[in-house]
């Protein structure tokens, strides 16, 4: 057997690979200053609780005080929550984020009057404050998009204790953080020959794609015991998050945690509902892949451990991190000049903290930030690696792009749309790689890479979606999410969502148990929405060019000014029926058809 191979700590990856936090705060000594200021501040606007009704510019001053603020703390929770991330095992940088949430917590307490003294204005009223202080204005769209919610806003007192309880609402997520980045730890995988590799969350995403089938089903099963040792806390901390969504959903007098969820960034759930009946009609597609993999791998039975090798192994390629750069930003090039520069200015800036380390997060994301975006990466020199840097810029260039072009209030965009940019992007990535090649066998491997995409985000994220709304409707009928149960859901799904070619086994029943984004509150459906709204979007690009183009980087700037369905709209794209879903579907069954054909 081999020497394990060592994962380096983060000493020893050199800074250029490093997200430049210091653009943050130069030290840990002056975030600690700004939070001690930031507090006492957040806290001394209670001296506006009774007066925001009084007048337009009573409303103005508290307003404009409090986003400054919002700013300020943003900034604050990037920098103890970014640190944190880069070794979960450093107590130091949790104890900050901690201190950090006891904070906010206690500053939204003190301000906790302002949403029922705001919905109390009446509409006459408001308007007047509008004419009489005309630069209230600045804060139509948020006093709008707030009072919609009018029906849903407590007493002052209400409010306060809803507010207070929120440090305690995410302890479900904390928990759940810290056992699975921190404290689960795995047997090595071993590979067909005998060799022993590192078996972390982050190294299985490599290792469930290795041509050694040995490899890959000894991973599977070593991870899959792991979580199934620990399922029945899994499961309680799963429990405590759909209770404590279902405490403040019904505090707020909505009929179910999912309406909560939507009404929130002002999406009907009938886009949630469409999404699940589109994908349920179009599975035959996806089990037309399952047998083209199973053909084409040879294996009698197809595992899960299966999903994720590539077919074609030989047309494998290593991509170091710096070509990955340079293609994407050649992928991109539809976008616009401007586009460009800034993304490239994003690399040379180091937005993005590149390699993994050891204790590090696992995954990638993007965090908005008033100075630049921060990207996590684990990168892994791959087209996977490639697709995911793709993925994150995307996210990162929506997010400078809203802070760039929308005062700080308007910035964040809604979940909803949070998909779009990055899908988008991979998307055009894909028409890059494809329309460079005439080689069959290479057309097939990208094809595979793109069929693979709508697997994983279209019909993965609708069906990891639809068991978050089962385990809504439990939790809404009084049941526990106990372990048993989960486990019996989550694989009666995957058996459907995957038809009869594939092995169900009792080892991916407990998948459930690693999937972060089930404490992100109905988060997932926006990959699936998102996806197809990004392939819409991307094909009109290409197609249309220059307007649309200036249509999409609208939407890009947009921020939250529109509802997010608005803003889809302007770029080109209506999410209120079904249709982006099911042409985004067409264009998989497409794919799979040619695919077919490249490899009789």
């Amino acid at each position: 057997m081999s020497e394990t191979k060592k994962i380096r700590q983060r000493s020893e990856i050199p800074a250029r690979y490093q997200w430049a936090i210091e653009d943050l705060y130069p030290t840990d000594e002056a975030w600690e200053q700004e939070l001690s200021a930031v507090s006492a501040e957040g806290t001394a606007l209670k001296a506006y609780e009774g007066t925001l009704g009084n007048s337009g510019e009573s409303l103005f001053r508290f307003l404009e005080q409090s986003e400054k603020l919002g700013v300020r703390t943003r900034r604050l929770g990037n920098y103890c929550m970014r640190k944190a991330d880069e070794d979960t095992r450093v107590a130091k940088y949790q104890a900050m984020s901690g201190r950090f949430m006891t904070a906010m917590v206690a500053m939204n307490a003190a301000t906790s009057f302002e949403t029922p003294e705001i919905m109390a204005i009446d509409d006459g009223k408001l308007e007047s404050f509008y004419r009489e202080y005309p630069a209230l204005e600045r804060y139509r769209r948020l006093l709008t998009d707030m009072r919609r919610r009018k029906d849903h806003v407590l007493s002052p007192a209400e409010e306060r204790l809803l507010a207070a309880a929120g440090e305690m609402a995410q302890a479900p997520d904390s928990i759940f953080g810290s056992f699975v980045d921190a404290d689960m730890k795995f047997p090595d995988a071993v590979d067909g020959k005998g060799n022993a590799y590192p078996l972390t969350q982050e190294t299985f995403v490599g290792y469930e794609r290795s041509a050694d089938r040995q490899l890959r089903k000894d991973a599977y099963e070593k991870l899959y015991t792991g979580y199934s040792s620990f399922k029945n806390t899994s499961a309680a901390i799963l429990d405590a998050q759909g209770k404590q969504l279902k405490f403040f959903a019904d505090a707020r007098k909505y009929p179910s945690t999912l309406d909560a969820a939507l009404d929130a960034t002002n999406v009907p759930t009938s886009v949630y509902r469409n999404l699940i009946e589109a994908v349920h009609q179009n599975l035959d597609k996806l089990h037309r892949y399952v047998r083209l993999r199973k053909r084409i791998l040879g294996v009698d039975s197809l595992h899960m451990y299966d999903v994720y090798t590539t077919l074609l192994p030989d047309a494998d390629k290593v991509i170091p991190y710096e070509e990955a750069q340079q293609t994407v930003c050649k992928a991109l090039r539809p976008l616009g000049e401007e586009y460009c520069r800034i993304l490239k200015s994003g690399f040379d800036s180091r937005w993005v903290d590149v390699y993994q380390n050891e204790g590090k997060r696992s995954g990638a994301y993007s965090a908005g930030a008033d100075v630049h975006p921060y990207v996590l990466m684990n990168y892994t020199d791959d087209l996977d690696s490639q697709f995911t840097l793709a993925h994150e810029m995307g996210h990162a260039m929506h997010s400078y792009l809203s802070n760039k072009h929308q005062n700080p209030v308007d910035a964040n965009y809604k979940i909803f749309v949070a998909e779009v940019a990055s899908t988008c992007n991979e998307a055009l990535l894909m028409e890059h790689l494809l329309s460079r090649t005439t080689d069959k066998r290479e057309r097939a491997y990208l094809i595979n890479h793109f069929l693979e995409q709508f697997k994983g985000t279209l019909f993965r994220q609708t069906q990891l979606a639809e068991f978050e709304l089962v385990m809504g409707r439990m939790i809404g009928q009084g049941k526990t999410l106990t372990a048993e149960a989960l486990c019996a859901e989550y694989k009666r799904l995957n058996a459907e969502y995957f038809g009869p070619d594939m092995v169900t086994d009792d080892f991916i029943a407990v998948e459930w148990a690693k999937i972060p984004h089930f404490f992100y509150n109905y988060y997932m459906y926006q990959y699936a929405t998102g996806y197809s709204a990004a392939i819409a979007l991307s094909r009109r690009i290409l197609r249309e060019g220059e307007p649309a183009v200036k249509d999409y980087l609208n939407f890009l700037s947009g921020g939250c000014s529109r509802s997010p369905m608005e803003l889809l709209r302007g770029a080109g794209v209506d999410m209120a029926t079904p249709a982006p879903v099911n042409e985004a579907l067409k264009l998989f069954g497409e794919l799979l058809d040619e695919m077919e054909e490249l490899v009789k």
